[in-house]
């Protein structure tokens, strides 16, 4: 008998152990190895600490040279956070924001040349004729850190939409200036299938200039589509972040699984809602009922269940066994997850902090800690320390 059982697991192959993630809402069958649940990386051992308290559901963080960070709250508040842990009154000069349901002040970045021009550039949902838009933002952040002049919009999304969900967004900057910005469908059934029309910036990836201009190299600048399009067929890309090699990546919710990793290329499709590996909220297919299709580009990899991505980034800090890895928010069950990510596909996953509850953002420290922002009406932010 034993003989027979050391057999079969030659026969079969070695047994990989996957990160628990519970039961599947959907029966596809990956369309690649590991394009879900990759093998379960080494446990990381972490230190967790309360870095600053009293944040009203803080959505996004970025660095703010020589000073902090900036912190939004999806209230509508843009703060300063000082290395101290103290957080500041809110910056003057922030635009009327919808906050209602998933809308509000959502991501912020500053400048690749902050130092010299002090832009700061942020993603909202905007209350408009006939409803909301995603739209992005940037102005001129003043000296003393109390207020942003010379606001201007760099995007807004159209049409208007009166759906309180599904805005995306994220805004980053590549290696060659541009800045992208992820929208969402919508969410509800009459709109989300604008995420296939390539002339409606739902459920895209925008490619611009820091003022807004569109580059001339964008896919649709010639016709057949927005210019401001970089890719389409997306959900709600709440996730993005450029690696190392320059490359960017986005993440997706899906429904019910079929949470997505992506990295958008120039003029593609990635299927929403003709194709996905979840299914509808009811148990019902999405689309086609299928998760492959041809002229559709597959996700790097999926989730189901679903983890719900917020940021993410690609850490290149202290702390060796992390280095290239993608660092993602999990909002449901909450966690940070970690990929390890080689020759474009992912070969194991981690699951950290799966008590904290939902982690939204994620931010890198040059000491090679780690920032968490935790979603939450008394919101926080945590200071993770890997290695220890």
């Amino acid at each position: 008998m034993i003989r027979l059982i050391l057999a079969l697991m030659v026969a079969a192959g070695p047994v990989v152990a996957e990160v628990p993630q519970g039961e599947r809402n959907a029966a596809f069958t990956p369309a690649f190895a590991n394009q879900t649940r990759a093998p379960a990386l080494s446990p990381t051992p972490v230190t967790v600490g309360v870095f600053a308290r009293g944040l009203e559901n803080p959505w996004g963080i970025s660095a703010l040279p020589g000073t902090g960070w900036l912190v939004t709250e999806r209230a509508g508040r843009l703060r300063v956070l000082f290395p101290d842990g103290r957080v500041s009154d809110p910056i003057a000069g922030v635009p009327q924001v919808a906050a209602i349901r998933q809308g509000g002040l959502l991501d912020v970045t500053v400048s690749p040349d902050f130092a010299r021009d002090r832009l700061v550039f942020w993603t909202y949902a905007k209350p408009v004729a006939g409803g909301m838009a995603t739209a992005a933002a940037r102005g001129r952040l003043s000296d003393d850190l109390t207020a942003l002049t010379e606001v201007r919009d760099i995007f807004v999304q159209t049409p208007a939409s009166t759906s309180p969900l599904h805005f995306g967004s994220r805004i980053v900057f590549d290696r060659a200036g541009h800045v992208f910005i992820t929208t969402g469908e919508r969410s509800v059934e009459w709109e989300r299938g604008r995420a296939q029309d390539p002339n409606i910036p739902y459920g895209k990836v925008i490619r611009l200039f820091p003022d807004g201009s569109v580059p001339p190299d964008n896919p649709f600048v010639a016709g057949g589509g927005d210019p401001a399009v970089w890719s389409y067929g997306h959900r709600n890309v709440q996730g993005a972040a450029v690696d190392a090699q320059g490359a960017l990546w986005t993440l997706e919710h899906g429904p019910a699984g079929g949470d997505e990793l992506n990295r958008p290329q120039s003029g593609r499709n990635y299927g929403w809602p003709q194709i996905s590996y979840g299914v509808n909220y009811d148990g019902t297919p999405v689309g086609t009922g299928r998760a492959v299709q041809d002229g559709m580009e597959q996700p790097v990899y999926y989730w189901d269940p679903v983890i719900a991505p917020g940021g993410m980034v690609f850490y290149d800090g202290a702390y060796a066994p992390w280095r290239g890895d993608a660092l993602i928010a999990s909002l449901n069950p909450g966690a940070l997850v970690r990929l390890r990510i080689e020759g474009g596909q992912v070969t194991g996953e981690e699951h950290l902090l799966p008590d904290v509850g939902r982690v939204r953002d994620v931010e890198q420290l040059p000491d090679g800690s780690v920032f968490v922002l935790i979603d939450a009406q008394d919101g926080a932010v945590l200071r993770v320390v890997p290695g220890e």
